[in-house]
């Protein structure tokens, strides 16, 4: 492929917003001068501006729904329980904030469990689902963040 395809392939890439089609098609280009490489880190630079734009985004249409189902939803709701499960995982894999994600996720687990009596039949299997990941997230979680401590801190995360 000439670099003229790199190039087109990139952009092409970059308008269906297939950002990592995009960075594999300029790093490519990057091998036909320094010019090309200049704009190839232009493009990654954008890639991950858009990157924090979104997060940012995320984060404030997760708290808005989360303080909106604390008001009008039983603790023991799937959709809650499912806001909580995906608002915890955002504070964790892109927030980076492990504390933030365990007390979430520990907190909606807790106050679900305290009210597991309360559910229908129908929402029970959904919930207790729901229940399982928390908690399965919370048990690796707080793993994770022992074995980081035990290492000075070094871990992956």
């Amino acid at each position: 492929m000439d670099k003229n395809e790199l190039v087109q392939k990139a952009k092409l890439s970059e308008q269906a917003e297939r950002y990592e089609d995009m960075a594999a098609a300029m790093k490519a280009v990057t091998e036909w001068g320094e010019e090309l490489k200049v704009f190839y880190l232009k493009m990654k630079g954008d890639y991950y501006r858009y990157l924090a734009e979104v997060a940012a985004n995320s984060q404030t249409s997760y708290s808005e729904a989360f303080d909106i189902s604390k008001k009008e939803m039983q603790p023991t709701h799937p959709i809650r329980l499912g806001l909580a499960l995906n608002f915890s995982v955002f504070y964790y894999e892109i927030l980076n904030s492990p504390e933030q994600a365990c007390a979430l996720a520990k907190t909606a687990f807790d106050e679900a469990i305290a009210e597991l009596d309360t559910l229908n039949e129908d929402s029970y299997k959904d919930s207790t689902l729901i229940m399982q990941l928390l908690r399965d997230n919370l048990t690796l979680w707080t793993s994770d963040n022992t074995a980081d401590d035990a290492n000075g801190g070094e871990g992956e995360n």
